[in-house]
């Protein structure tokens, strides 16, 4: 059988010095054993893989050193530091809560508990995965965990601090462990390469380092993983081909084209990425990440944000030369967009080049982006004051319904903003009718009347209310009023009072303008026209309140004039 050992077993820690990425931490523990303030109970927390567990071994070994070296570093000469060494300890107890978290299992460490140890001052309960622990495991715990022996210290480590009972947290020193940084694991992996005779190229490691996430136990296993497939020679390309990881290369490149403004690049990038079987939507969030790490590499003081090698740093610093922040951030939000509509989207891979076109559309000038018309064709843009219509084309009667009196036609040439209000009678008879029709500016002569219906015009007129939709006043006027296609190119808007009226007086020379592009048609004009409501007299006093009723029941009136009756 061979004799190999995993390097995370390996070359685990034995000393405090020899911990990655936990200097502040490992230096607390350092200090309170050379001071003597040693606690009864410790709560180790943070991500796997970090060093939680070995620093409890290291902790339990050191305080149990007979010689100790500089106060706080285990001889690993004397019998305490030789037995724990070769793990027939009897100071030292480690429980694994995942597995066993009875009562009962809580129960046989208070018995052990009342048990001094034989070799060494202290002894150590290490609980992994505390967390695991039922919640009458945890009530179990309490008193001894609060109360114990002089000589027991309790260490326990976990990765969810958050269900750990408070009762539990308020009796423990909490230590909270980093997760190890990039920079931190390459140098480490580097060390660990040299020592075993393995050439390794610092982008590789950057991989394996970005891939472990902060572990350095999962980084030690992708290590090995790699060594098992390159031998002794590990290059990048070896790295992502066994990884399963995305070449960089292809977010460098795709910047670079969404720089040149190259759209067709881009999309043959995406297909190429989706051949080689990566997923889009990891594609999306690979690249949203480079963007980001672009951005941070424009500045000094947002370089130390950047965790990568040296290599690749000096890499994103030189395309972040090339991209300005505004541009960045743009691209950051389209992509983050994207992201987010990638999740719902039925066409996936639609969406996402969608998201690349509009990427390489940024920056574009305005005269590259659409050819400018002539000056000939040029239609002048719609104003809150619409000009006079052309003195070729007089405006014809504006016809009246049925149940309106007979007025005299409006001018088309009339300023709309300069119509006088409206002002509404209150007495018994109806409101008197205001119709009012708005035009546009004179569209160009190419423009095409094509004819349309009254459905196609609702279409139109609901589309608006999209356009609209971050001006919610306007929206709602849009939403609640409709036109009614009275002619061939005549609508017609019933408003019910004065100032809505005004209101969308205001908008409608904007309104119509869109709403003559959308339909092709120049000829559309819309009437505002002041609704008719049969207004009922209020009565207020008591003499209209009995007018009211007897003009409703003339026998009422006959009763008061019989019995002589006085209205109060």
């Amino acid at each position: 059988m061979s004799d190999y050992i995993v390097s995370a077993r390996k070359y685990r820690p034995q000393t405090f010095e020899t911990v990655v990425g936990q200097q502040t931490l490992t230096q607390t523990l350092q200090n309170s054993i050379r001071q003597g303030h040693l606690a009864h109970a410790y709560l180790f927390c943070g991500p796997r893989g970090v060093g939680k567990t070995t620093c409890a071994r290291i902790f339990a070994k050191t305080i149990n050193c007979l010689n100790p070296q500089n106060g706080f570093d285990a001889c690993n000469e004397c019998e305490s530091c030789r037995a724990f060494n070769e793990q027939r300890s009897f100071n030292i107890h480690e429980l694994d809560a995942a597995s066993n978290n009875s009562v009962e299992d809580i129960k046989s460490i208070i018995d052990q508990v009342r048990i001094p140890p034989q070799i060494g001052k202290y002894s150590v309960y290490i609980i992994d995965e505390v967390h695991m622990l039922s919640t009458a495991a945890f009530n179990a715990l309490l008193k001894t965990l609060e109360e114990p022996p002089s000589y027991a210290i309790f260490i326990l480590a976990t990765t969810e601090k958050h269900k750990v009972l408070p009762t539990i947290l308020s009796r423990c020193q909490v230590y909270d462990f980093n997760r190890i940084t990039v920079p931190d694991i390459i140098a480490y992996l580097q060390k660990l390469a040299a020592n075993e005779g393995i050439t390794v190229s610092e982008e590789a490691l950057n991989v394996v380092a970005q891939k472990a996430d902060g572990g350095m136990r999962d980084a030690l296993s992708i290590f090995d993983q790699l060594v098992a497939f390159c031998g002794n020679t590990i290059t990048y390309e070896r790295t992502i081909e066994v990884l399963n990881v995305l070449n960089s290369d292809y977010y460098f490149s795709l910047v670079e084209s969404a720089l040149a403004h190259d759209v067709t690049k881009a999309l043959l990038l995406l297909n190429d990425v989706l051949n080689h079987g990566f997923d889009a939507g990891h594609f999306v969030t690979g690249f949203a990440q480079h963007l980001r790490d672009v951005l941070v590499s424009k500045d000094v003081q947002t370089l130390p944000l950047l965790e990568t090698s040296e290599a690749i740093r000096q890499r994103y610093a030189q395309q972040a030369q090339r991209c300005t922040p505004m541009w960045l951030f743009q691209a950051l939000d389209i992509m983050n967009t994207c992201d987010i509509n990638y999740r719902t989207a039925r066409n996936k891979r639609l969406t996402v080049e969608l998201a690349l076109v509009k990427l390489c559309q940024l920056g574009v000038p305005q005269q590259a982006a659409a050819p400018s018309p002539s000056p000939k064709q040029t239609a002048p843009a719609a104003s809150p004051v619409a000009p006079a219509a052309p003195a070729a084309k007089p405006a014809e009667p504006v016809k009246q319904p049925e149940s309106a009196e007979p007025k005299e036609p409006v001018k088309a040439a009339e300023p709309i903003p300069k119509m006088p209000k409206i002002g509404l009678g209150l007495g018994p008879k109806a409101a008197p009718k205001e119709e009012t029709t708005v035009q546009t500016p004179q569209q160009p002569e190419e423009e095409q009347n094509r004819p349309f219906s009254a459905d196609q015009l609702i279409d139109a007129w609901v589309g608006l209310a999209t356009a609209h939709k971050e001006e919610l006043r306007l929206k709602q006027l849009i939403e609640n009023y409709t036109p009614v296609l009275v002619d061939e190119n005549t609508a017609e808007i019933q408003m019910p009072n004065p100032w809505q009226m005004d209101q969308m007086r205001s908008a409608m020379p904007t309104l119509l303008g869109q709403l003559r592009r959308t339909l092709h048609n120049n000829q559309l004009v819309i009437r505002l026209v002041l609704a008719e409501y049969d207004r009922e007299q209020m009565a207020y006093t008591a003499e209209e309140k009995y007018a009211l009723m007897a003009e409703a029941n003339p026998t009422l009136a006959l009763l008061k004039d019989k019995l002589d009756l006085q209205i109060d």
